[in-house]
């Protein structure tokens, strides 16, 4: 099972965790409209590196 820290207390919590049970952060959650953006902008600098 995977785990992250908790920043809020820095207790391990599951990676799949929306809130700390502890503490009760709430970890932001990125839509996948701006993990692909992301993946499209690497992609076209190198592209650019490249090219240039």
């Amino acid at each position: 099972m995977d785990k992250k820290e908790c920043p809020g207390c820095a207790v391990e919590v599951d990676a799949n965790a929306e809130i700390c049970p502890i503490c009760g952060y709430e970890f932001p959650s990125q839509p996948i409209h701006y993990q692909i953006a992301a993946w499209i902008m690497i992609i076209l600098l190198l592209l650019y590196w490249v090219v240039f």
